[in-house]
């Protein structure tokens, strides 16, 4: 996992720093909002400390899919390509062994 800025150069207090995985963390890079692919409209992304997963992702295809919801929810899937095929492939044997997906 990588130590992910929320806010990029808005230091390191800990309200500004959450666990990303690499793909996610380098696919945000210093991004703080994206386009929602359903509405074409610029939005900021999901800020873990500020708003609740489940009201903008859920899970789909018994766990191996991130989904979102929201326009929040769907511009930060496609921002940090939160399905990518080896994610996908690493949910599916979480799956299996009874890991995934969280409560």
């Amino acid at each position: 996992m990588h130590v992910e800025h929320i806010i990029p150069d808005a230091g390191d207090d800990l309200n500004n720093l959450c666990l990303s995985c690499p793909t996610c963390n380098l696919s945000k890079a210093k991004a703080t909002s994206a386009i929602d692919p359903e509405t074409d409209e610029e939005v900021s992304l999901f800020n873990p400390r500020q708003q609740d997963w489940n009201s903008h992702f859920e899970w789909s295809e018994g766990g191996k899919i991130i989904t979102g919801k929201t326009p929040v929810g769907r511009a930060t899937v496609l921002r940090l390509k939160m399905n990518q095929l080896r994610v996908v492939e690493a949910r599916s044997i979480w799956i299996i062994a009874g890991v995934h997906p969280p409560d």
